[in-house]
């Protein structure tokens, strides 16, 4: 498996993002798309990575955008189920976060969502004070992990 940068306007990242979608309002009742504008991805110090198979299949998305000096925020992180792909991505990610000079990465996840908080806490995410449209937002939970 092999993560590249992408568009988020590609046909694929349109696909996962559109999935990622459903599965959010399923979960939490919103789809989160309110939080997510393609252009802050797409500038300086900024990534949309598309997860492929061997086949060239897209398998997942997640992006990281600038937050505050040093932070990171990590958007729109999905993974088909069964694909394996989220641990890649987010590996994908904190890598080219320090490439990018980042020593933080935070995101934001609603409390029901259990499935992401257990995926963040197995792999180093703490939680951290809600931030920016976040907070006194009782259902959302923020998350973060220092970078080595």
């Amino acid at each position: 498996m092999q993560c590249a940068p992408a568009d988020p306007d590609s046909l694929d990242a349109r696909v996962l993002v559109k999935e990622l979608d459903a599965a959010l309002a399923a979960i939490c009742g919103d789809n989160g798309s309110g939080s997510f504008d393609p252009a802050d991805v797409r500038g300086p110090s900024a990534v949309f990575l598309v997860a492929r198979d061997a086949q060239g299949n897209a398998l997942g998305c997640g992006a990281l955008r600038p937050l505050a000096p040093g932070v990171a925020e990590l958007k729109r992180m999905y993974a088909r189920p069964g694909s394996g792909a989220g641990l890649v991505l987010l590996k994908a990610l904190e890598t080219q976060a320090l490439a990018f000079g980042y020593r933080d990465i935070w995101l934001a996840t609603r409390r029901v969502n259990a499935k992401a908080l257990a995926f963040y806490a197995r792999n180093g995410y703490l939680p951290v004070e809600n931030y920016g449209r976040y907070v006194g937002r009782e259902e959302s939970i923020c998350l973060g992990k220092r970078l080595r």
